[in-house]
């Protein structure tokens, strides 16, 4: 396995929509501080050479704190810095692209899907939505009756996502997920260190339930 079920408890999404008075690094920065497991860099506005150069940097910085760092959606950045990534595409033209030894996570909204990405050689799921999320705008919401169906059905790590804060993460009680992943509840915090530490106690104290 090339990622363990632990590493995804407190999974980071990054959104430079929320880096207004600090730089998008310096929030990351404070979200390694505050104990996050997992590291995604997303970005849908950088100029490639732009993206190409953050993603060095902050493989740099998931590195020294141990923990994996993926690429959304943009696998020629991924191919480019050697980081790990987290696709659209199918599994299987991501893995002729990255290598085996590369983490590769999918999107699963149903136990169809899981039971094909984990088939295809997915590492882990991101399943959602879980809530309704202003990230997503279209994003339909998975009942926790089939989070629970999918976590049962497949041998992958699975994390929640979509709409994820620290007063709604008790209602995946009883589901088995790993862990949670989240945007705005980290880079939307003032005190991204502080409300970070505070999820993952959350999370963790969730995961024992």
């Amino acid at each position: 396995m090339r990622v363990e079920a632990e590493t995804m408890t407190l999974y980071a999404v990054t959104d430079r929509a929320w880096a207004k008075e600090v730089t998008l690094m310096e929030q990351v920065k404070q979200a390694l501080k505050g104990g996050i497991t997992f590291l995604q860099l997303r970005e849908k506005k950088l100029s490639e050479g732009e993206f190409i150069k953050e993603a060095r940097e902050m493989k740099k910085l998931a590195a020294q704190y141990q923990i994996p760092f993926v690429i959304n959606d943009n696998i020629k950045v991924a191919l480019e810095v050697d980081a790990d990534g987290q696709d659209d595409m199918s599994v299987e033209e991501a893995r002729k692209l990255l290598g085996e030894d590369k983490i590769i996570g999918v999107s699963a909204h149903n136990v169809k899907e899981a039971l094909k990405a984990q088939k295809g050689g997915a590492d882990y799921l991101g399943v959602g939505a879980v809530c309704a999320t202003s990230t997503k705008k279209d994003a339909n919401v998975v009942s926790k009756e089939e989070i629970k169906k999918i976590k049962e059905a497949v041998d992958i790590p699975i994390v929640a996502i979509g709409g994820i804060k620290k007063d709604n993460i008790d209602a995946l009680t009883g589901t088995g997920i790993d862990g949670v992943a989240v945007v705005s509840a980290i880079f939307g915090a003032k005190d991204i260190t502080k409300d970070t530490k505070e999820l993952l106690k959350t999370v963790k104290k969730m995961k024992q339930e």
